[in-house]
């Protein structure tokens, strides 16, 4: 299998061989990277559209339960700035509006040009 996207499909297994090291340390919470790198890999290996859609909507959907941890982890956590940066509400945002942009992105012409060229 050759991919197109070499530096998205290193990037995507890295990111899943965290995961699974995650997965057998801390338990479910390697769930979250291993979902965005298999997605990651997908999009290294087809990428376009639907590739990209996909991509989109498993940072949404990894975003809100980063979200959901992080507001719940709110009654210990303090407003000071390392609080703030390395709590999951933050990166939660922070995926949910780039899966948002990478949902956009798989509607635009740039992609679109890049599926009818062989």
């Amino acid at each position: 299998m050759k991919s197109k996207n070499s530096v998205t499909l290193i990037l995507g297994l890295l990111l899943v061989a965290f995961a699974v090291w995650l997965l057998l340390k801390a338990g479910w919470i390697g769930s979250i990277p291993l979902a965005i790198g298999g997605s990651l890999v997908y999009l290294g290996c087809n990428p376009g559209k639907k590739a990209t859609v996909l991509f989109g909507h498993m940072l949404v959907v990894s975003g809100c339960l980063l979200v959901t941890w992080g507001i719940y982890l709110l009654p210990v956590s303090r407003p000071v700035l390392a609080h703030i940066i390395f709590r999951p509400l933050f990166w939660g945002l922070v995926t949910i509006f780039g899966g948002i942009c990478a949902i956009y992105h798989g509607f635009c012409r740039c992609v679109m040009k890049t599926e009818k060229t062989p």
